[in-house]
Protein backbone atom coordinates (compact mmCIF):
# COMPACT_ATOMS: atom_id res chain seq x y z
CA UNK A 1 0.00 0.00 0.00
CA UNK A 2 1.25 3.50 -0.69
CA UNK A 3 1.78 6.25 1.87
CA UNK A 4 0.77 8.67 -1.13
CA UNK A 5 -3.15 9.54 -1.40
CA UNK A 6 -4.14 8.05 -4.88
CA UNK A 7 -8.04 8.48 -5.33
CA UNK A 8 -9.19 6.21 -7.84
CA UNK A 9 -12.74 7.52 -7.48
CA UNK A 10 -14.58 10.51 -5.65
CA UNK A 11 -18.47 10.56 -5.92
CA UNK A 12 -20.83 12.55 -4.32
CA UNK A 13 -24.59 11.80 -3.27
CA UNK A 14 -27.42 13.97 -2.48
CA UNK A 15 -30.03 12.90 0.23
CA UNK A 16 -32.97 15.38 1.29
CA UNK A 17 -35.26 14.49 4.56
CA UNK A 18 -38.87 15.76 5.06
CA UNK A 19 -39.35 18.05 7.98
CA UNK A 20 -42.66 18.47 10.26
CA UNK A 21 -42.07 21.58 11.06
CA UNK A 22 -39.39 23.55 9.53
CA UNK A 23 -36.33 24.89 11.10
CA UNK A 24 -36.26 28.29 12.03
CA UNK A 25 -33.68 31.41 11.84
CA UNK A 26 -34.14 34.76 11.97
CA UNK A 27 -33.77 34.81 7.94
CA UNK A 28 -35.42 32.18 7.23
CA UNK A 29 -36.60 28.91 7.42
CA UNK A 30 -35.59 25.15 6.32
CA UNK A 31 -38.52 23.31 4.50
CA UNK A 32 -36.31 19.79 4.09
CA UNK A 33 -32.69 18.68 5.77
CA UNK A 34 -30.32 18.28 3.11
CA UNK A 35 -27.15 16.48 2.76
CA UNK A 36 -24.15 15.65 0.65
CA UNK A 37 -22.05 13.13 1.34
CA UNK A 38 -18.43 12.61 -0.81
CA UNK A 39 -17.32 8.88 -1.28
CA UNK A 40 -13.43 8.76 -1.42
CA UNK A 41 -11.75 5.73 -2.57
CA UNK A 42 -8.11 4.63 -3.45
CA UNK A 43 -6.42 2.31 -5.65
CA UNK A 44 -5.88 0.00 -2.16
CA UNK A 45 -10.40 -0.39 -1.81
CA UNK A 46 -10.09 2.11 1.35
CA UNK A 47 -12.84 4.27 1.73
CA UNK A 48 -13.19 7.85 2.97
CA UNK A 49 -16.79 9.97 3.78
CA UNK A 50 -16.80 13.21 4.04
CA UNK A 51 -19.74 15.74 3.90
CA UNK A 52 -20.63 18.79 2.65
CA UNK A 53 -22.60 22.27 3.36
CA UNK A 54 -25.24 22.69 1.44
CA UNK A 55 -28.41 24.12 3.75
CA UNK A 56 -29.08 27.03 2.02
CA UNK A 57 -30.10 28.26 -0.84
CA UNK A 58 -33.05 25.12 -1.07
CA UNK A 59 -31.15 24.01 -4.40
CA UNK A 60 -27.86 23.73 -2.74
CA UNK A 61 -27.10 20.23 -2.33
CA UNK A 62 -27.55 19.28 -5.94
CA UNK A 63 -25.53 22.07 -7.38
CA UNK A 64 -22.49 21.64 -5.15
CA UNK A 65 -22.85 17.74 -5.64
CA UNK A 66 -22.46 18.81 -9.56
CA UNK A 67 -19.31 20.89 -8.50
CA UNK A 68 -17.72 17.60 -6.94
CA UNK A 69 -18.67 15.67 -10.04
CA UNK A 70 -17.63 17.48 -12.68
CA UNK A 71 -14.90 19.91 -11.61
CA UNK A 72 -13.55 18.62 -8.44
CA UNK A 73 -13.24 14.48 -8.91
CA UNK A 74 -10.87 15.16 -12.73
CA UNK A 75 -8.77 16.66 -10.26
CA UNK A 76 -8.07 14.70 -7.02
CA UNK A 77 -8.35 11.47 -9.51
CA UNK A 78 -5.81 12.78 -12.22
CA UNK A 79 -3.46 13.25 -9.35
CA UNK A 80 -1.70 11.93 -6.16
CA UNK A 81 -1.09 13.64 -2.63
CA UNK A 82 1.27 14.19 -0.33
CA UNK A 83 -1.81 13.52 2.57
CA UNK A 84 -5.40 15.52 2.77
CA UNK A 85 -3.86 18.72 3.47
CA UNK A 86 -1.43 18.38 0.01
CA UNK A 87 -4.88 17.92 -1.56
CA UNK A 88 -6.99 21.00 0.45
CA UNK A 89 -3.85 23.29 -0.87
CA UNK A 90 -4.00 21.93 -4.26
CA UNK A 91 -7.72 21.69 -5.35
CA UNK A 92 -7.94 25.08 -3.58
CA UNK A 93 -5.34 26.63 -5.91
CA UNK A 94 -6.41 24.89 -8.81
CA UNK A 95 -9.76 26.09 -8.53
CA UNK A 96 -9.22 29.68 -6.94
CA UNK A 97 -9.72 31.47 -10.54
CA UNK A 98 -12.66 29.69 -11.45
CA UNK A 99 -14.58 29.78 -7.87
CA UNK A 100 -13.76 34.18 -8.95
CA UNK A 101 -14.83 33.91 -12.11
CA UNK A 102 -18.23 32.59 -11.30
CA UNK A 103 -18.32 34.38 -8.32
CA UNK A 104 -19.20 31.39 -5.84
CA UNK A 105 -15.99 30.92 -3.82
CA UNK A 106 -18.56 29.46 -1.13
CA UNK A 107 -19.73 26.56 -3.13
CA UNK A 108 -15.99 25.63 -3.80
CA UNK A 109 -14.76 26.26 -0.51
CA UNK A 110 -17.50 23.77 0.60
CA UNK A 111 -16.89 21.26 -1.85
CA UNK A 112 -13.26 21.06 -1.08
CA UNK A 113 -14.02 20.89 2.77
CA UNK A 114 -16.11 17.78 2.32
CA UNK A 115 -13.69 16.54 0.20
CA UNK A 116 -10.99 16.81 2.75
CA UNK A 117 -13.02 14.85 5.60
CA UNK A 118 -13.25 11.93 3.33
CA UNK A 119 -9.69 12.09 2.45
CA UNK A 120 -8.67 12.13 6.38
CA UNK A 121 -11.26 9.73 7.34
CA UNK A 122 -9.47 7.70 4.19
CA UNK A 123 -6.02 8.07 5.82
CA UNK A 124 -7.52 7.05 9.39
CA UNK A 125 -9.07 4.29 8.22
CA UNK A 126 -5.51 2.67 6.30
CA UNK A 127 -3.73 3.54 9.89
CA UNK A 128 -6.56 1.40 11.64
CA UNK A 129 -6.97 4.62 14.28
CA UNK A 130 -10.04 6.27 14.89
CA UNK A 131 -9.19 9.88 13.26
CA UNK A 132 -9.33 11.71 16.48
CA UNK A 133 -6.22 9.76 17.63
CA UNK A 134 -4.78 9.64 14.27
CA UNK A 135 -4.84 13.61 13.89
CA UNK A 136 -2.93 13.64 17.54
CA UNK A 137 -6.06 13.99 19.94
CA UNK A 138 -5.60 12.38 23.55
CA UNK A 139 -9.11 11.48 24.73
CA UNK A 140 -12.37 10.42 22.44
CA UNK A 141 -14.57 12.18 24.91
CA UNK A 142 -16.06 15.24 23.91
CA UNK A 143 -18.57 17.52 25.43
CA UNK A 144 -21.69 18.59 23.85
CA UNK A 145 -24.85 20.55 23.95
CA UNK A 146 -28.14 21.15 22.34
CA UNK A 147 -28.78 23.16 19.53
CA UNK A 148 -31.44 24.76 17.15
CA UNK A 149 -34.16 25.37 19.57
CA UNK A 150 -36.21 27.14 17.64
CA UNK A 151 -38.74 30.18 18.99
CA UNK A 152 -41.72 28.45 19.42
CA UNK A 153 -41.77 26.93 23.21
CA UNK A 154 -38.33 26.06 23.26
CA UNK A 155 -39.10 24.78 26.49
CA UNK A 156 -40.03 21.30 25.59
CA UNK A 157 -37.29 20.45 22.97
CA UNK A 158 -34.79 21.56 25.55
CA UNK A 159 -36.55 19.65 28.76
CA UNK A 160 -36.44 16.53 26.36
CA UNK A 161 -33.14 16.87 25.41
CA UNK A 162 -32.27 17.32 29.39
CA UNK A 163 -33.45 14.18 29.99
CA UNK A 164 -31.73 12.92 27.38
CA UNK A 165 -28.50 14.14 28.96
CA UNK A 166 -27.74 17.00 28.24
CA UNK A 167 -26.67 19.94 30.32
CA UNK A 168 -26.05 22.75 27.91
CA UNK A 169 -28.85 24.40 25.21
CA UNK A 170 -28.49 27.26 22.51
CA UNK A 171 -31.17 28.92 21.62
CA UNK A 172 -32.25 31.14 18.22
CA UNK A 173 -32.86 34.49 18.99
CA UNK A 174 -33.53 37.78 16.80
CA UNK A 175 -37.52 37.44 16.34
CA UNK A 176 -38.31 40.32 18.40
CA UNK A 177 -37.04 41.40 21.63
CA UNK A 178 -40.38 40.22 23.63
CA UNK A 179 -40.28 36.82 22.04
CA UNK A 180 -36.68 36.37 22.79
CA UNK A 181 -36.35 37.64 26.15
CA UNK A 182 -39.40 35.38 26.89
CA UNK A 183 -37.62 31.99 25.70
CA UNK A 184 -34.81 32.53 27.43
CA UNK A 185 -37.21 33.21 30.64
CA UNK A 186 -39.04 29.80 30.00
CA UNK A 187 -35.99 27.92 29.64
CA UNK A 188 -34.53 28.92 32.94
CA UNK A 189 -37.68 28.57 34.39
CA UNK A 190 -37.79 25.06 32.90
CA UNK A 191 -34.61 24.33 32.79
CA UNK A 192 -32.89 25.17 35.98
CA UNK A 193 -30.37 27.73 36.86
CA UNK A 194 -27.70 25.39 36.55
CA UNK A 195 -28.01 24.32 32.56
CA UNK A 196 -25.28 26.59 30.13
CA UNK A 197 -27.50 28.47 27.66
CA UNK A 198 -26.68 30.94 24.89
CA UNK A 199 -27.96 32.19 22.30
CA UNK A 200 -27.43 32.73 18.04
CA UNK A 201 -29.31 36.05 16.81
CA UNK A 202 -28.39 34.78 13.11
CA UNK A 203 -26.76 37.79 12.28
CA UNK A 204 -30.38 39.20 13.12
CA UNK A 205 -29.17 43.19 14.18
CA UNK A 206 -27.72 46.36 13.31
CA UNK A 207 -24.96 47.18 16.07
CA UNK A 208 -27.60 49.72 17.54
CA UNK A 209 -30.09 47.11 17.86
CA UNK A 210 -27.49 44.61 19.29
CA UNK A 211 -25.97 46.97 21.84
CA UNK A 212 -29.85 47.38 23.18
CA UNK A 213 -30.62 44.11 23.63
CA UNK A 214 -27.30 43.52 25.96
CA UNK A 215 -29.13 44.77 29.13
CA UNK A 216 -32.05 42.50 28.85
CA UNK A 217 -29.51 39.72 28.36
CA UNK A 218 -27.19 40.13 30.96
CA UNK A 219 -29.81 38.40 33.60
CA UNK A 220 -29.75 35.06 32.52
CA UNK A 221 -25.95 34.28 32.32
CA UNK A 222 -25.43 33.36 29.20
CA UNK A 223 -22.20 31.45 28.36
CA UNK A 224 -22.01 33.42 24.54
CA UNK A 225 -23.65 35.24 22.21
CA UNK A 226 -23.22 34.63 18.64
CA UNK A 227 -23.17 36.31 15.58
CA UNK A 228 -25.38 39.73 16.89
CA UNK A 229 -24.33 40.83 14.02
CA UNK A 230 -23.86 40.89 9.79
CA UNK A 231 -20.98 38.66 9.19
CA UNK A 232 -19.65 40.87 6.92
CA UNK A 233 -19.66 43.91 9.67
CA UNK A 234 -16.30 45.46 10.26
CA UNK A 235 -14.08 43.82 13.50
CA UNK A 236 -14.15 47.61 14.65
CA UNK A 237 -18.27 47.28 14.85
CA UNK A 238 -17.86 43.59 16.83
CA UNK A 239 -15.28 44.69 19.15
CA UNK A 240 -17.47 47.95 20.16
CA UNK A 241 -20.02 45.45 21.07
CA UNK A 242 -17.74 42.79 23.12
CA UNK A 243 -16.51 45.62 25.07
CA UNK A 244 -20.06 46.69 26.11
CA UNK A 245 -20.82 43.03 27.97
CA UNK A 246 -19.70 40.42 29.65
CA UNK A 247 -21.49 38.10 27.72
CA UNK A 248 -18.28 36.42 25.56
CA UNK A 249 -19.13 37.22 21.96
CA UNK A 250 -19.34 34.05 19.17
CA UNK A 251 -18.82 34.14 15.30
CA UNK A 252 -16.82 32.04 12.76
CA UNK A 253 -18.96 29.85 10.63
CA UNK A 254 -19.44 32.53 8.16
CA UNK A 255 -15.55 33.20 8.21
CA UNK A 256 -13.42 31.72 5.05
CA UNK A 257 -10.00 31.61 4.88
CA UNK A 258 -7.19 31.43 6.89
CA UNK A 259 -6.55 35.38 6.61
CA UNK A 260 -9.82 36.08 7.78
CA UNK A 261 -9.75 33.93 10.56
CA UNK A 262 -6.53 36.47 11.75
CA UNK A 263 -8.09 38.65 11.31
CA UNK A 264 -10.74 37.65 13.60
CA UNK A 265 -8.65 36.52 16.18
CA UNK A 266 -6.61 39.16 15.94
CA UNK A 267 -9.65 41.99 16.44
CA UNK A 268 -9.66 40.57 19.83
CA UNK A 269 -13.97 40.98 19.64
CA UNK A 270 -14.29 37.11 19.90
CA UNK A 271 -14.50 34.81 23.00
CA UNK A 272 -15.37 32.21 20.81
CA UNK A 273 -14.30 31.25 17.70
CA UNK A 274 -16.55 28.91 15.57
CA UNK A 275 -15.39 27.27 12.05
CA UNK A 276 -17.95 24.93 10.02
CA UNK A 277 -15.43 22.46 8.92
CA UNK A 278 -18.23 21.68 6.11
CA UNK A 279 -18.60 24.69 5.30
CA UNK A 280 -14.71 25.47 5.01
CA UNK A 281 -11.21 24.17 5.57
CA UNK A 282 -12.39 20.64 6.59
CA UNK A 283 -10.03 19.06 8.90
CA UNK A 284 -6.97 20.00 7.29
CA UNK A 285 -7.68 23.74 7.92
CA UNK A 286 -9.52 23.56 10.40
CA UNK A 287 -7.39 21.82 13.43
CA UNK A 288 -4.05 24.45 12.94
CA UNK A 289 -6.97 27.05 13.46
CA UNK A 290 -7.89 25.47 16.37
CA UNK A 291 -4.89 25.24 17.89
CA UNK A 292 -4.15 29.03 17.07
CA UNK A 293 -8.01 29.91 18.69
CA UNK A 294 -6.84 27.90 21.98
CA UNK A 295 -2.81 29.90 21.59
CA UNK A 296 -4.72 32.90 21.69
CA UNK A 297 -7.15 32.18 24.82
CA UNK A 298 -9.85 31.84 22.92
CA UNK A 299 -12.74 29.02 23.16
CA UNK A 300 -12.41 26.71 20.22
CA UNK A 301 -16.43 25.43 19.58
CA UNK A 302 -16.65 24.56 16.05
CA UNK A 303 -19.98 25.40 14.33
CA UNK A 304 -22.43 22.95 12.80
CA UNK A 305 -25.59 21.79 11.74
CA UNK A 306 -25.91 19.37 9.17
CA UNK A 307 -26.08 15.58 8.73
CA UNK A 308 -24.33 12.78 10.48
CA UNK A 309 -20.75 12.44 8.55
CA UNK A 310 -19.86 16.56 9.26
CA UNK A 311 -21.44 15.76 13.20
CA UNK A 312 -19.02 13.20 13.41
CA UNK A 313 -15.98 14.82 12.11
CA UNK A 314 -16.63 18.30 13.72
CA UNK A 315 -17.19 15.71 17.06
CA UNK A 316 -13.15 14.05 16.24
CA UNK A 317 -11.84 17.74 15.15
CA UNK A 318 -13.02 18.67 18.67
CA UNK A 319 -11.31 15.66 20.52
CA UNK A 320 -8.18 15.96 18.53
CA UNK A 321 -7.94 19.92 19.32
CA UNK A 322 -8.57 19.55 22.89
CA UNK A 323 -9.68 22.50 25.32
CA UNK A 324 -12.74 23.03 26.73
CA UNK A 325 -15.04 23.78 24.00
CA UNK A 326 -18.27 21.67 23.06
CA UNK A 327 -19.82 20.37 19.97
CA UNK A 328 -23.30 21.92 18.56
CA UNK A 329 -25.65 18.70 18.42
CA UNK A 330 -28.95 19.87 16.47
CA UNK A 331 -31.61 18.91 18.70
CA UNK A 332 -34.19 19.04 16.11
CA UNK A 333 -35.26 15.50 14.23
CA UNK A 334 -32.82 14.52 10.94
CA UNK A 335 -32.61 10.95 10.42
CA UNK A 336 -29.75 12.45 8.22
CA UNK A 337 -27.80 12.90 11.11
CA UNK A 338 -29.09 10.45 13.39
CA UNK A 339 -28.93 7.42 11.65
CA UNK A 340 -25.68 7.94 10.84
CA UNK A 341 -23.86 9.44 14.22
CA UNK A 342 -25.39 6.88 16.60
CA UNK A 343 -22.14 7.54 19.25
CA UNK A 344 -23.38 11.42 19.17
CA UNK A 345 -27.02 10.43 20.24
CA UNK A 346 -25.57 8.64 23.61
CA UNK A 347 -25.42 11.46 25.73
CA UNK A 348 -24.22 11.00 29.14
CA UNK A 349 -23.20 13.82 31.81
CA UNK A 350 -23.50 16.48 28.60
CA UNK A 351 -20.60 14.03 27.03
CA UNK A 352 -20.09 11.64 24.13
CA UNK A 353 -17.62 8.84 23.38
CA UNK A 354 -16.37 8.70 20.22
CA UNK A 355 -14.70 5.44 20.26
CA UNK A 356 -12.22 3.60 19.11
CA UNK A 357 -13.56 2.41 15.27
CA UNK A 358 -11.04 3.56 12.65
CA UNK A 359 -11.63 6.74 11.07
CA UNK A 360 -15.15 8.46 11.46
CA UNK A 361 -16.64 5.40 12.74
CA UNK A 362 -18.91 4.54 10.27
CA UNK A 363 -18.32 2.12 7.48
CA UNK A 364 -21.33 2.80 4.56
CA UNK A 365 -23.26 5.29 5.30
CA UNK A 366 -25.64 4.83 2.06
CA UNK A 367 -27.09 1.60 3.91
CA UNK A 368 -29.13 3.55 6.44
CA UNK A 369 -30.15 6.48 4.63
CA UNK A 370 -30.95 4.87 1.30
CA UNK A 371 -35.16 6.48 1.29
CA UNK A 372 -34.12 9.60 1.30
CA UNK A 373 -31.41 9.46 -1.54
CA UNK A 374 -32.14 11.98 -4.60
CA UNK A 375 -30.87 11.49 -8.12
CA UNK A 376 -28.41 14.10 -9.64
CA UNK A 377 -26.80 14.30 -12.78
CA UNK A 378 -24.05 16.00 -13.14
Amino acid sequence: MSDRLQIAELKAFVFRAPLAAPVQTSFGLMLDRPMVLVRATDRDGVVGWGEVWCNFPAVGAEHRARLVASILSPLVTAQSFDNPADAFQKLTAATAVMAIQCAEPGPFAQAIAGIDTALNDLCARRAGLPLWKHLGGKNGRVAVYASGLNPTEPERLAAQKQAAGYNAFKLKIGFGRDRDIGNLKALRDHLGGDVRLMVDANQAWSIKDALAMLPALAEFDLDWLEEPLRADRSWHEWKRLASATSIPIAAGENVMGTDAFAAAIASKALGVVQPDLAKWGGLSACLPLARSVMTAGLRFCPHYLGGGIGLLASAHLLAAAGGDGALEIDANPNPLRSEIARVCGTVADGHVELGDAPGLGVENPLLAIEPFSVAVTA
